[in-house]
């Protein structure tokens, strides 16, 4: 699924930011960038767009100005370094309201919800399947690297950090096993030990509560024991 978003702000930084920032984001489609409130008005009639991010204050017309303008409008991400909008804002209904100066990881959050949107009115409205991802994102050194389940061995924990190790690289993060607990599909990935959590259809073999992943060795501990045979043997 691809979201066809634009970007109206009229501070060139602002406008950069938030271009790096979607760039990041493989289903983010950025059609354009605007400085004015006024100039994507005929580009909305023309074109497809999912998703705007949109600052408020902006000489001559503003962007609650513009929601008001819009017929169909699509999804609203506002960006402002104003909080005194907030609750006209949500009036107009809507997804977000991001103070400036914006984190990636404030972003992210975002841009998560208004994945889950669409996901939900696909569901509702398709007479097709719908699949989950296979994939997520997870936070490491100063990006978010995307991790495909089928490519995760193990996964280790080492001191705060967990070392994710995949048939192509290891990847460190800060995440911690609690939180991909609830990513990763529990009946293929299960807790083995305090600082281990494995793929089950990775495991080469089992013997004398170890397991064996190509050259790897994990403990299985007693805590996990019961409820890892019990996955193992269905």
């Amino acid at each position: 699924m691809k979201i066809n978003c634009i970007v109206i702000d009229d501070e060139l930084p602002a406008i950069e930011q938030m271009e790096e920032y979607i760039t990041r984001i493989p289903f983010l489609n950025l059609l354009g960038s605007f400085d004015n409130a006024i100039e994507p008005i005929n580009f909305l009639k023309s074109n497809s767009v999912d998703l705007i991010f949109l600052d408020i204050e902006m000489e001559g017309f503003t962007g609650l100005q513009l929601i008001k303008t819009l017929q169909h409008k699509p999804k609203i991400v506002l960006t402002t370094a104003y909080d005194q909008y907030a609750i006209e804002a949500f009036d107009l209904n809507v997804s977000d309201y991001l103070l400036k100066p914006i984190s990636f990881e404030r972003f992210i959050k975002a841009i998560d919800k208004i994945f889950d949107s669409y996901t939900e009115t696909n569901i509702k409205t398709s007479n097709e399947p719908v699949y989950k991802r296979d994939y997520f994102f997870v936070k490491t050194e100063f990006r978010m690297q995307r991790v495909d389940f089928k490519d995760i061995l193990f996964i280790e924990g080492m001191n705060e950090y967990l070392r994710i190790n995949t048939t192509k690289e290891k990847i460190m993060t800060l995440q911690n096993f609690k939180s991909l607990e609830d990513i990763l599909p529990k009946n293929n990935f299960v807790r083995v030990h305090k600082s281990y959590m494995v793929a089950i259809n990775k495991i080469d073999s089992v013997e004398k509560n170890r397991i064996k992943i190509g050259e790897k060795l994990i403990p299985v501990s007693n805590t996990y024991k019961d409820a890892f045979y019990l996955i193992l043997n269905k």
